[in-house]
């Protein structure tokens, strides 16, 4: 994937099309693609040359697509009634604070990877609040993961330089295609992880360049930033292989809060904001220094730009809302008037 998104992005391929030959960079609007099915099809390969490795080895995989159904349609309840205990709910609501800790991450870098405004405050809550109504949604189905932004899937946009919404939506119609022609699921479950960890390798690498573009905006030349800076990724970094290695190492005398400092300990994105936000607003600091003059600058001219910001409203709804009274006090809407 580094060898067709990096060297190989410039690269024209002749292509047939209606009227002749088109030149078409496939290299640069396809390399995830062209990798899975290039390393799929060498696993393949060599499962039928007598390898035997299980990590890249599609024969143990390949019985999925025996064994699963044609068409299996999801519907809600399906598993029985949830129960709901109070160790449950709070125990997830640790996990789900640090998943919008991390999205709200994840769409500044995909504005900026796509070169959109940053996103303003009605369009993170919007964010959140779907996000919320897909894991609400998926408890319902039975379907046992939350719904959340995915880092990688920014960091395709940052490989593809392909942004548009329409590739979104194409995407979920495949995705709910798969969803109930189990078959197609199945043949895509057969591609072995080696091949998936290796892309997350780039994607991931992508995705914490852009997190890291944001510094800057702060003064680098100052001891006060490197030391927050370093030590906040650094700590982060540490805590939770500690945890990982120290396994109940959380005794309060709670089960419940254990297992809440748990979670949120292991979480480095957590770990990495906690402190970052606590050194940054204890150590003195001038705002020039701290980033926030240049910040505010970026925000305030993308702010009064309306017609950048209109890639944030709703389609077809944004008109009908600002008609409407009352929609200016909504947090989660276009028109919303910061109180």
């Amino acid at each position: 994937m580094v060898l067709f998104s990096q060297y190989m992005k410039n690269v024209w391929v002749p292509l047939p099309w209606k009227n002749g030959i088109i030149k078409f960079k496939v290299f640069s609007l396809l390399p995830v693609l062209m990798t899975i099915l290039i390393m799929w099809a060498v696993c393949g390969i060599y499962t039928a040359a007598g390898g035997e490795n299980p990590a890249i080895s599609v024969t143990t995989r390949s019985k999925l697509i025996e064994r699963t159904d044609w068409i299996r349609v999801p519907y809600p309840l399906q598993w029985g009634t949830p129960t709901v205990s109070v160790e449950g709910v709070v125990g997830m609501m640790a996990g789900v604070l640090a998943s919008a800790i991390e999205s709200v991450g994840d769409y500044y870098a995909c504005a900026r990877l796509a070169g959109a405004p940053p996103p303003p405050s009605h369009a993170v809550s919007r964010g959140i609040g779907t996000e919320g109504l897909g894991c609400l949604i998926a408890g319902l189905m039975g379907s046992g993961n939350g719904t959340t932004s995915y880092s990688e899937n920014i960091g395709a946009i940052g490989i593809t330089k392909v942004g548009s919404r329409r590739v979104i939506q194409y995407a979920a119609v495949i995705m709910i295609i798969f969803g109930v022609v189990s078959k197609f699921g199945a043949v895509f479950l057969t591609i072995p992880t080696p091949i998936i960890g290796g892309i997350f390798c780039v994607m991931f690498g992508i995705i914490t360049a852009v997190g890291l573009s944001n510094i800057q905006f702060i003064d680098l030349n100052s001891s006060r930033n490197l030391f927050v800076l370093g030590f906040s990724i650094f700590f982060a970094l540490v805590l939770p292989k500690w945890m990982e290695s120290n396994e109940g190492a959380i005794q309060t005398g709670s089960s419940l809060l254990n297992q809440i400092l748990t979670v949120l300990l292991s979480t480095s994105m957590f770990v990495a904001m906690v402190l970052g936000f606590f050194l940054d607003n204890t150590i003195p600091g001038t705002d020039e220094e701290r980033g926030l003059v240049a910040w505010r600058d970026q925000h305030k001219g993308s702010n009064e730009n309306s017609a950048e910001l209109g890639v944030y409203d709703i389609p077809y709804i944004t008109p009908i809302l600002a008609r409407m009274k009352g929609t200016e006090n909504i947090p989660f809407l276009p028109n919303f008037k910061h109180w």
